[in-house]
């Protein structure tokens, strides 16, 4: 059983999957908080896991967290210049982030042949681009959805904590939807400035704030959970 792990800057997500299976082809997946990651002993036991394949951007303290839980020991997956038909065309292929490079990967896994743009919406928002060719472009990253809110609530004396939620009119008539209004509108306007410049593009958003934002895009996209688990499954055969 092959056990696929991407650890986020909140939130640890996972995969079992057959080996041999084509990527996304799971039978049990899931995700926990940082503070719960005991929580992923018992449901990683007893599935037979001989290969766990691991995305961490959360630093060395979680590698070393995870490192005391993986039922194996892992194969630490990163960024290169090429794997799989994507060419990373980053100044620094190795300073790309895991998460990214899987994200492209997993997306072009999904639609192969098409230019794609590829936002990820978490704790930090990444939209990223990839030529129809395969070649990683580039991208932005921005905060996230939930930074943006607690940012406003820390560094003004006026402005309140706002919870994420439905998304309210765009011109509100209440502070706290105004906020929520003002920060969605930024993270879906970074999305859409990312697709005109990339006209042809598919664009295909993830991530957990991305039920959140989505439905506020006025270009087509596909809506796709766990994409970079979905990159991790399609590298493994190309892994050592």
């Amino acid at each position: 059983m092959l056990l696929l792990v991407d650890a986020g800057n909140t939130r640890i997500k996972w995969a079992l999957a057959p080996v041999g299976a084509a990527p996304g082809d799971w039978i049990a997946h899931g995700a926990v908080p940082h503070a719960e990651l005991e929580r992923l002993v018992p449901a990683w036991a007893g599935h037979g896991v001989t290969r766990a394949i691991v995305s961490n951007v959360a630093g060395a303290a979680m590698a070393a967290q995870l490192q005391a839980v993986l039922p194996v020991a892992p194969t630490w997956f990163t960024a290169r210049a090429e794997l799989a038909g994507l060419v990373n065309r980053y100044r620094d292929p190795a300073q790309l982030g895991s998460d990214r490079f899987a994200a492209a990967l997993g997306a072009r896994t999904l639609a192969p042949g098409k230019a794609l743009v590829v936002a990820t919406c978490g704790t930090a928002t990444t939209v990223d681009a990839v030529s129809a060719g395969g070649e990683f472009l580039g991208g932005m990253i921005l905060p996230g959805l939930g930074l943006m809110l607690g940012a406003l609530a820390r560094g003004t004396a006026q402005l309140p904590q706002v919870v994420p939620g439905a998304a309210p009119p765009t011109f509100a008539d209440h502070t706290s939807d105004a906020i929520l209004s003002g920060c969605l509108a930024a993270q879906a306007g970074a999305i859409e400035r990312a697709c005109a410049r990339l006209p042809a593009a598919l664009c295909i958003v993830s991530g957990g704030a991305a039920p959140g934002i989505a439905p506020l895009l006025t270009v087509p996209h596909w809506m796709l959970d766990n994409i970079v688990l979905v990159g991790l499954h399609a590298a493994a055969p190309h892994l050592d």
